[in-house]
C-alpha cells in the first residue's frame, strides 16, 4: 500500500493519545497530522508519539470550518475522533455538544469532500442504541438516543453515509463499545476508570438502579487498533457501520462493580435503587474481530489490576 498522510481529530484525547502512535509505527503510514482544540485534552497526551518526526500537532476547533480545511488539506485519510463525550453529561450541554459532535462532524465531511480524501474514519457509539430489551444487538438493531451524545452520532452517521453513497470517499463508522483500560489520555468519567478511581481513593462504588444494565467494552489500545485499521486497510471494511468491541465483552453493571470490588480491595457498593440506571444494550461484533483488527485479549479484569491505570489515579488527584 502507498504511504498516506492521515488527519486525527481529537488526537490528544483518550483514543487518539493511544491512536497516534500506532499509525506512526504503521508502515503504511507517512505522516500523521494532530488536529484539537486543547479543550478536553493535552498534548503531554501525545508523548508515546514522537512529534516532529512525522507527527505534526495543529491548534484547532472542528467547529471552526476554516481549522478543519487548513488541516486537511494534503491528507488522504481521516479519522475523526473529535468530540464532546460523557454521555450523560451532555444532557447539560446540549447546545454545545451539538456544535461539536455534529456540526463539527459536518465541516470534517463537507471539507473532506472539497479536498478529495480518500478515506473517512468516524467514531461513533453504541450508545446509539440506548435501553433495548435485546440480548444480542448488531448493526441492523434500531436506534434509540437517549441523549445529546448518542443524537448527534446518530446524525452524523446518517451524513457519513450520504457522502458514502454518492462516492464522495469511503467511509465507515465504527460504533464504540464503553472504553476502559490505560492509555496516556485516560479518562476517569467512563465506568471502569471511574470505579477503579473511587476504589483506590477509599470511596464507595456508586450503582444506579440495581446494576443489571448492560454495557459492552473496549480496552482504548484496542479500540485504537481498530481505529488504526480502519483507517489503512479500508477495503477490509466492506460497511458503513461497525459494532466495535468483542462481543464476550458485554458485562453488567453491577458484575463491573463487584469485579474492582474484589481485584482493589474490599469496597463498599452503593446501589441508588430510585435512580434512572441509564443506557442497556448488549452487543455483538462478531464482523469486527477480523485478522488486523481484533483485540489484543486483555479482560475487565486484568485492566482493573494494571499498575499503569492504578498509578494514573495520582495524576487526577494531583491537577
Amino acid at each position: 500500500m502507498p504511504s498516506e498522510h492521515v488527519l486525527v481529530t481529537g488526537g490528544c484525547g483518550y483514543i487518539g493519545s493511544a491512536l497516534v502512535p500506532l499509525l506512526q509505527d504503521d508502515d503504511a503510514v507517512e505522516a500523521v497530522t494532530v488536529l484539537d482544540s486543547l479543550s478536553g485534552g493535552s498534548p503531554r497526551n501525545l508523548l508515546e508519539a514522537r512529534l516532529g518526526e512525522d507527527v505534526a500537532f495543529r491548534r484547532g476547533d472542528v467547529r471552526e470550518y476554516g481549522d478543519v480545511e487548513s488541516a486537511m488539506r494534503g491528507v488522504d485519510t481521516v479519522v475523526h475522533l473529535a468530540a464532546i463525550t460523557g454521555a450523560s453529561s451532555t444532557h447539560d450541554r446540549r447546545e454545545e455538544t451539538f456544535a461539536v459532535n455534529r456540526d463539527g462532524t459536518t465541516n470534517v465531511l463537507t471539507a473532506a469532500q472539497k479536498l478529495g480524501v480518500d478515506n473517512v474514519v468516524f467514531a461513533s457509539s453504541c450508545n446509539n442504541y440506548g435501553r433495548t430489551t435485546e440480548t444480542d444487538i448488531d448493526e441492523s438493531t434500531a436506534m434509540d438516543p437517549l441523549n445529546p451524545y448518542a443524537e448527534t452520532k446518530v446524525e452524523s452517521e446518517r451524513d457519513l453515509r450520504e457522502h458514502v453513497e454518492a462516492g464522495d470517499f469511503d467511509g465507515t463508522a465504527l460504533r464504540m463499545s464503553t472504553n476502559y483500560g490505560y492509555a496516556p489520555g485516560v479518562r476517569f468519567n467512563l465506568v471502569v476508570n471511574l470505579f477503579v478511581f473511587r476504589a483506590l481513593t477509599g470511596r464507595p462504588l456508586t450503582v444506579y438502579g440495581d446494576g443489571s444494565n448492560w454495557r459492552p467494552f473496549i480496552h482504548a489500545r484496542d479500540a485504537a487498533r481498530a481505529f488504526a485499521h480502519a483507517a489503512t486497510n479500508p477495503e477490509s471494511w466492506d460497511h458503513t457501520v461497525y459494532n466495535v468491541g468483542p462481543t464476550d465483552g458485554n458485562y453488567r453493571i453491577s458484575e463491573i462493580a463487584q469485579i474492582v470490588s474484589e481485584e482493589v480491595g474490599d469496597v463498599d457498593i452503593t446501589y441508588l435503587e430510585d435512580e434512572h440506571p441509564g443506557p442497556s444494550y448488549h452487543s455483538t461484533s462478531t464482523d469486527w474481530e477480523r485478522p488486523g483488527s481484533n483485540r489484543t485479549g486483555r479482560s475487565g479484569r486484568e485492566s482493573v489490576t494494571s499498575r499503569r491505570l492504578r498509578e494514573s489515579h495520582h495524576t487526577a488527584t494531583d491537577t
